[in-house]
């Protein structure tokens, strides 16, 4: 029991030190903010009484998109209920989608896809306040620099009259709405597409939230009439280094080299494509093309956007994926993946980041490292891996 109250006594402490230096930063940021030209009433009216909130810090470091394995993470992502509850939403919506569709020119599947993850179609929109979670994150010294230019862009929003900033309620990280707008993308990309004269994703109605999202990823280069990607089979004696994101090759030129659909047929040509292999050579492989690019402007993490993606084509009437996962694997923590990134940089596979995020950047690497040492080049970070890098440093 001693023990417990040590603990805690040290958790109150470092709470309470962090909200001092908290307090500092804010009346320096509040001076930056005015000088940025907002309105020095809505800043301090903004501002006033806010508190570092260690929760927020908390679930900035666990992520489920880069904490879980994929096959988890889709289990949620793309689960019967999420299906089911889309097709619903699809069904309720489907005048306005229809018009987003035809006016952008993104798949409404994909946009309601987009809404089903981020709000479980506005179920769940956040009741977090998004100026404090800004602030902690941008005191916070991962990503300052970020995060502070996002809070700018919320008092922007409040200084414009758009929302009051109690009224601003989103997620632990600051995004808001049905389809969880930052508010730089507010500010950039969010349309009044109802016509109320208000760019509205905070209240029930999601109309303007989905055009939104659609303008979004319009904006970004959504080609229309392109899928996110294809689930393929990868042959036997496939060369796993041609499964880079910077190896480009049309669908034709990837069956030469025996790379189909899992009905074994030469997938459609939708332009260049690069194969992508989320669990390594032991897992469902996919051939994706520019939209798969599009949809990491909303998110970077792979099993994101294949979530995104596979609920789409659920929606649309698609089947499960039928590749196989390495299900007696786990994720790696975050700690373990920082150490994965440190000990690959170290040996002269650069990571280019330390970010505990298993991105291109980091597949790369863990290919260079596999190949160097014989192991199959399919850039998958496992437990594994991770031994054989303690065993080479």
């Amino acid at each position: 029991m001693r023990l417990i109250w040590v603990v805690l006594a040290l958790v109150w402490t470092g709470v309470a030190q962090a909200q001092d230096g908290f307090s500092e930063w804010l009346v320096e940021f509040e001076a930056r903010a005015v000088e940025a030209g907002i309105s020095a009433p809505v800043v301090s009216a903004a501002l006033n009484g806010v508190t570092y909130d260690p929760e927020v810090i908390k679930r900035d470091r666990n992520q489920s998109e880069f904490t879980k394995t994929i096959w988890d993470y889709l289990g949620t992502a793309v689960s019967d209920a999420r299906i089911a509850n889309g097709r619903k939403a699809l069904s309720r919506e489907q005048a306005a989608l229809d018009r987003i569709e035809a006016q952008y020119g993104v798949d409404k599947h994909i946009v309601t896809a987009i809404w089903g993850l981020e709000s479980a179609y506005g179920t769940f929109r956040g009741s977090k306040d998004v100026i404090r979670s800004l602030a902690t994150l941008a005191f916070d010294a991962r990503r300052a620099a970020f995060f502070e230019g996002q809070l700018m862009d919320a008092l922007r929003i409040l200084d414009a009259g758009d929302v009051s900033a109690r009224a601003m309620t989103g997620s632990w990280a600051g995004a808001m709405g049905h389809t969880q707008f930052m508010p730089g993308s507010y500010l950039s990309y969010a349309v009044d597409f109802d016509g109320d004269g208000k760019r509205s994703i905070w209240g029930d109605v999601a109309v303007d939230a989905l055009a939104s999202t659609a303008n979004y990823l319009s904006e970004f280069g959504w080609v229309t009439g392109q899928p996110w990607g294809v689930e393929i089979k990868i042959p036997d004696g496939f060369d796993y280094r041609l499964a880079d994101r910077d190896v480009l090759k049309s669908p034709a030129d990837w069956a030469a080299l025996g790379v189909l659909d899992v009905a074994g047929r030469v997938v459609p040509d939708h332009g260049m494509a690069s194969i992508l292999l989320p669990a390594g050579a032991q897992g469902a492989g996919f051939m994706i093309f520019d939209n798969f690019a599009v949809l990491e402007r909303y998110n970077t993490a792979d099993a994101y956007v294949i979530g995104v993606g596979h609920l789409a084509d659920r929606l649309r009437g698609g089947g499960a994926f039928e590749g196989g996962w390495p299900l007696g694997d786990r994720a790696l923590s975050f700690d373990e993946r920082i150490e994965l990134q440190e000990r690959l940089t170290a040996l002269g596979f650069d990571t280019q980041k330390i970010d505990a995020k298993i991105g291109p950047l980091t597949i790369n690497a863990v290919r260079g490292f596999q190949a160097s040492v014989g192991l199959v080049p399919d850039g998958y970070a496992s437990p594994a891996l991770l031994e054989r890098l303690r065993d080479a440093n």
